[in-house]
């Protein structure tokens, strides 16, 4: 009996250290929903609306932790994508969901070689794979802006005047999405108790959540897994370690394309120089606050963490503006969070491994002492 009450308590200890990021944010949640004042029907239809527009991007970081390369900040390379496929897509004059369609098509070869590139340069840089592709969006987004501010227009064939700066060669600041805004969403869209549910979306969403746990049972997805666990053993095992990482970047990378045009889609307006910025950020911040880490993750922390975080992100403008009488500071707060949550999970992650690996340390130390009393 005793045994049992000593390790009830230890085991509450240990879910929450665990889970201490999402625990943090449901009292932040908590607080913040009678403050802010909002009904429940607004708060669900903010929270379905960002959900059909962030959770395809947040899956797309599923695979690189899954091989073992930690959060994936070079999805970004993907959104620069989904961005020139747009801006064609548009000056083109192909709206609704044939816009869609053809500006994914677009993206996903563009996609694939930054993604190609970029899996080789992470593979010179093992260990260092988080800090190298976050270097690599700040270097890709600067070749975005020569080709977006300088070629489009001058040496890659622009028509309209609306999409080009008026110097005649340039793209616009802004590129209206109007005529595509939520064409996927609107199609199959239901009223569900006052909640406007984009089922399409949901379901597209829902399709790519299955494609990757069937995939993770593949022979490439196992192959993935080993690779994650221990590169020497998959080395050994005969798997190709190199291709197998670069091969996750580039499924990764294209699903960030695919992603970002159904999120542009859902707002309606591009920013042509900032969509892309931050989108990195938030989508890994969303993951660390689902409970997800830099070697775990699932369908599951990628959902609570849209939800959390997003949650977060319609709360705290308005519960700053009514505790302080400023929403500004209520919009510091949640940029603040947004940064602080990835150094918090983070910080926890090295920490437990390195309890982790002094804890084997000592264990290897005990068993030797033991043979030599032998």
């Amino acid at each position: 009996m005793n045994g049992k009450n000593t390790s009830s308590p230890k085991k509450a200890l240990a879910f929450v250290g665990n889970n201490a990021v999402p625990i943090m944010f449901i009292i932040i949640i908590a607080v913040c929903i009678p403050i802010s004042g909002f009904s429940p029907t607004f708060l669900l239809n903010e929270i379905m609306t960002r959900l059909s527009r962030n959770a395809f991007l947040i899956l797309s970081l599923l695979i690189p932790i899954m091989a073992g390369m930690g959060l994936n900040f070079g999805m970004t390379l993907g959104a620069m994508a989904a961005e020139i496929a747009l801006i064609f897509a548009t000056d083109w004059q192909i709206w609704g969901i044939p816009g869609i369609v053809l500006a994914m098509i677009i993206s996903v070869p563009i996609s694939a070689l930054l993604g190609l590139a970029c899996g080789r340069i992470l593979n010179a840089a093992k260990g260092r794979e988080m800090i190298t592709s976050y270097i690599i969006s700040f270097f890709m987004n600067g070749v975005y802006q020569l080709v977006v501010l300088y070629m489009m227009g001058s040496i890659i064939p622009i028509i309209h005047n609306n999409v080009k700066l008026p110097r005649g060669y340039g793209v616009r600041a802004s590129v209206d999405l109007t005529r595509i805004r939520k064409s996927l969403d609107g199609v199959l869209a239901v009223n569900i108790a006052g909640v406007r549910v984009p089922l399409l979306t949901i379901l597209i969403i829902v399709g790519m959540c299955l494609i990757i746990v069937w995939f993770r049972r593949t022979k490439l997805g196992q192959d993935m897994r080993a690779v994650g666990q221990d590169m020497e053993v998959a080395r050994a095992a005969g798997i190709d370690v190199e291709k197998t990482r670069i091969i996750s970047i580039v499924i990764s990378t294209v699903l960030a394309g695919i992603g970002m045009v159904i999120y542009l889609q859902n707002m309606g307006d591009m920013a042509t120089y900032s969509s892309h910025s931050q989108i990195g950020m938030f989508c890994i911040a969303a993951l660390l606050v689902g409970g997800a880490s830099v070697d775990r993750a699932s369908i599951g922390n990628v959902f609570l963490g849209v939800i959390l975080f997003h949650t977060m992100f319609i709360l705290a403008p308005r519960a700053g503006a009514v505790i302080t009488g400023n929403e500004v500071i209520g919009e510091y707060f949640r940029v603040f969070v947004s940064y602080g949550v990835i150094t918090l999970a983070l910080i926890m992650y090295e920490t437990k491994k390195r309890r982790a690996k002094a804890h084997m340390g000592a264990q290897l130390e005990l068993e030797q002492r033991e043979e030599e009393k032998r």
